[in-house]
């Protein structure tokens, strides 16, 4: 049976464009001309007899057809590709993007575990907080919160974080930590992109309205946490990020409680990836790593 099927270079095209909503980045991330994309983008459109993007000045946005169509092609696509790399015998490479607190925190001080046990597996570490459905390149895992309903992919739950203050051991010596009404002789550390945790953590701790002798907003939440070892404050710690931290007293905790809960941390598989024995193996090892 003959098959009727779209220029393989089209749809890679299309998929490099609509995943960037840019020629120019596609033809960037291609190796070819923005004057290839848009020539390949348009044999394709007329070879199905349909728009897949709105042009306008600067700017390309799908149409509901690119939109459904981009879902579809990129599914079989990556089942192109994890065919062909199991012909050719050699191993997926198993790509995995998660966000860098995560990644510096908690990942990397376990990984000598995973490759000591799959030596054969070849893991390729990239860091983003972008949502899994904006990721622009493969990958074969993507560790974010959770849980989200995301069409077309696996989730694996594997870690669960709560938080609570956590300062140096110095700092606690030199203004000492009872009571929450303490901290307001305290500089409060606060990430830029959570600034609800604190009035959270507060208010459950039945001190809603305390004002801290100061507050320190930093961009990212490794810095946060550099600035807790450091003793320039006191941070809300995720308890799992931290753990190492605690164990070895670089950090203490001056409360029991309350707990506020955080992240539920999810592996997320695209379903082309499901069945892939280096995938499998990964998520395995996610739900144990704490565990051994």
């Amino acid at each position: 049976m003959k098959r009727e099927l779209p220029p393989l270079n089209a749809l890679r095209a299309f998929e490099a464009a609509a995943l960037r909503l840019s020629f120019s980045e596609a033809a960037e991330s291609l190796h070819v001309t923005h004057g290839a994309i848009s020539r390949q983008i348009r044999l394709l459109e007329e070879w199905l007899g349909a728009p897949l993007f709105e042009r306008h000045h600067r700017q390309v946005r799908l149409t509901d057809a690119g939109r459904g169509y981009l879902a579809d092609i990129r599914a079989a696509l990556e089942r192109i590709e994890s065919a062909s790399a199991r012909l050719r015998q050699g191993p997926l490479p198993l790509r995995v993007n998660a966000p860098a607190t995560f990644t510096l925190r908690w990942l990397i001080p376990r990984l000598s575990r995973f490759q000591l046990r799959h030596p054969q597996i070849e893991l390729k570490l990239t860091t983003s907080s972008e949502p899994v459905a904006e990721l622009a390149d493969g990958f074969e895992v993507a560790i974010r919160g959770g849980p989200q309903a995301l069409s077309g992919f696996i989730a694996h739950e594997f870690l669960q974080e709560s938080r609570l203050p956590v300062c140096s051991p110095a700092l606690l010596r030199r203004l000492p930590i009872a009571a929450p009404a303490d901290l307001a002789r305290h500089t409060l550390l606060h990430t830029a992109g959570s600034p609800e945790f604190w009035p959270q953590w507060l208010a459950a701790a039945g001190a809603p309205k305390l004002q801290p002798a100061a507050s320190l907003t930093l961009e990212h939440f490794y810095l946060t946490l550099q600035a807790a070892l450091d003793g320039l404050g006191v941070a809300l710690g995720p308890s799992r990020l931290i753990a190492d931290d605690l164990a070895s007293g670089r950090l203490v905790q001056p409360f029991a409680g309350p707990r506020l809960e955080d992240w539920r941390y999810f592996a997320y598989v695209p379903e082309a990836r499901g069945g892939h024995p280096a995938v499998a193996a990964f998520c395995r090892w996610l739900a144990e790593a704490d565990r051994t």
